[in-house]
């Protein structure tokens, strides 16, 4: 699924998507997806794994953060999701994307990074949260101190695939995998610029 033009998209009033998450849409003049956003909303609000490929500034972060907040408003308060990011600066644009769309819904969001204050992050851990957005070094470090448990977590977006192979994540993602419930049993989303060998390997 990639992000090649197509001429005409539907409106995203015809997604399905919850009417809170709308109203956030056309509170920012937002009325039609880009192409990764249409490829990828019915898809994911029928709760099928996804691997997309789509490069920075197309709209990647609504295109899983639109379908995600709507399956939640629609009664799935049990759901957790987690939203791993290879870099704090792009965990904290998705956050500030998910709390935008999602404001209206009364989520309660973990954004969890490193070099910023580790108690502050480890008492909203404790706290419990719907959507976890975080880079992997930081929360494996409150994982292994029994922190926070990833059990509940039945969505995983891996956001920017191939910046984790260069920044030498891929054995910190195995980990965090493996605290998750088991493939069957959860939702996994996977976006990446390029679909290379070894993103694919990873995906698959």
């Amino acid at each position: 699924m990639s992000d090649t033009h197509t001429e005409q998209m539907p409106l995203f009033s015809e997604l399905g998507l919850a009417a809170p998450v709308l109203k956030a849409l056309q509170d920012v003049g937002y009325e039609r997806p880009s192409p990764i956003q249409a490829a990828a909303i019915p898809h994911l609000m029928a709760g099928h794994d996804l691997l997309g490929q789509a490069q920075t500034g197309t709209g990647k972060t609504a295109a899983f953060a639109l379908p995600l907040l709507s399956r939640l408003e629609a009664g799935n308060r049990n759901t957790q999701i987690l939203v791993l990011a290879p870099t704090r600066e792009l965990a904290i644009q998705i956050a500030k994307d998910a709390e935008k769309f999602g404001a209206a819904l009364g989520l309660r969001f973990a954004l969890v990074y490193g070099g910023v204050d580790y108690d502050k992050q480890k008492t909203m851990l404790e706290h419990g949260s719907d959507i976890i957005i975080a880079t992997p070094g930081r929360l494996i470090d409150y994982v292994k101190q029994g922190v926070v448990s990833l059990h509940a977590c039945e969505v995983c977006v891996l956001d920017e695939a191939d910046r984790m192979f260069d920044l030498g994540f891929i054995k910190d993602l195995r980990y965090l995998l493996r605290k998750l419930p088991v493939r069957t049993e959860r939702q996994t989303l996977l976006f990446s610029a390029t679909l290379s060998h070894r993103v694919l390997e990873l995906a698959y």
